[in-house]
C-alpha cells in the first residue's frame, strides 16, 4: 500500500518493538527480591500499569518532571495496594528499576523478523520518548540497534511526541521528507496523531486493544506490516 511512496520507516520503541510490560515485570521481580519488598507482584503490576500509563501521559504533556514521574508512579502504586513504603525504599527501587530495566531484552513477537524484512528496501529509524541512556541500552541488549540509521529520543529533541519538533528533528537527521516517511507506533496520541500532523503516513500497532478508529490503518501483529510495505 505504501511501497511506491515510502522510503523511510520510523518506529516507536517501547510497546512497539521492545516488550515494555514483559521486561518491566522481570525488572520489578528482580528488584523486589533484591530489596526484600514483601508484595505480590501480580497485585503490584495490576495497580502499577495504569498508574504508570497516566504519569507518562503527564510527562509527555510537560506537566511533571522526570524525577516526579519516577517517584510518584511507585509511591501511588504502593499506596493503592496498601504497602507502606518509605521514601528511602521508593528512591532505591526507582534507581534499581532504571538500572536494570534495559538489561532485559524481550521484543514483541516478530520484531527481528520484520526489521530483517524491511531493511533491504527501506531506511529504518527510531523516535522514542524514553530517556537517552536507557533507550540505547534497550536497543543494544535486544540486538536491534544496528537496524536503525537514526535514533531520536526526547532528551535529544528537548520535547516529547506528539510535539512536532521531535518529528522534524528525526526527518532532518534522516534527510527525508514527511510524505516519503511512515511512523509505526502503539500510541494513537503520541505516535500516530503526532506523525500525521506533519504529513507522515502512519500505522497504528494496537498493542493495548484500544477502540478502533479511522485515523490510519491498524495492525495487531508486527507481521501485518508486510501487508503495507
Amino acid at each position: 500500500m505504501y511501497r511506491e511512496v515510502v522510503t523511510d520507516v520510523f518506529f516507536d520503541l517501547d510497546h512497539t518493538l521492545w516488550d515494555f510490560e514483559k521486561n518491566s515485570e522481570l525488572t520489578f521481580k528482580k528488584i523486589f527480591e533484591e530489596h526484600n519488598i514483601p508484595v505480590s507482584l501480580p497485585e503490584f503490576l495490576a495497580a502499577y500499569v495504569p498508574i504508570n500509563f497516566a504519569f507518562w501521559k503527564l510527562f509527555r504533556e510537560e506537566k511533571i518532571s522526570k524525577e516526579n514521574l519516577r517517584y510518584q508512579r511507585l509511591k501511588q502504586t504502593f499506596d493503592k495496594i496498601g504497602f507502606k513504603a518509605t521514601d528511602a525504599q521508593i528512591n532505591t527501587l526507582s534507581e534499581g528499576y532504571i538500572a536494570h530495566l534495559s538489561s532485559f531484552n524481550h521484543t514483541f513477537p516478530g520484531a527481528h523478523a520484520i526489521l530483517e524484512y524491511l531493511r533491504p528496501n527501506y531506511k529504518l529509524h527510531i523516535i522514542t520518548n524514553g530517556f537517552a541512556n536507557v533507550q540505547e541500552k534497550k536497543l543494544r541488549n535486544a540486538n536491534i540497534l544496528d537496524y536503525f540509521s537514526v535514533v531520536v529520543n526526547s532528551e535529544m529533541a528537548g520535547v516529547k511526541k506528539p510535539n512536532p519538533k521531535i518529528f522534524n528533528l528525526a526527518l532532518e537527521m534522516a534527510k527525508v521528507p514527511a510524505n516519503k516517511s511512515i511512523m509505526i507506533g502503539d500510541s494513537l496520541e503520541a505516535d500516530i496523531l503526532g506523525a500525521k500532523a506533519l504529513g507522515l503516513h502512519a500505522l497504528h500497532f494496537n498493542a493495548h486493544n484500544e477502540p478502533k478508529h479511522n485515523v490510519c490503518d491498524i495492525i495487531y501483529d508486527l507481521n501485518e506490516i508486510k501487508n503495507f510495505l
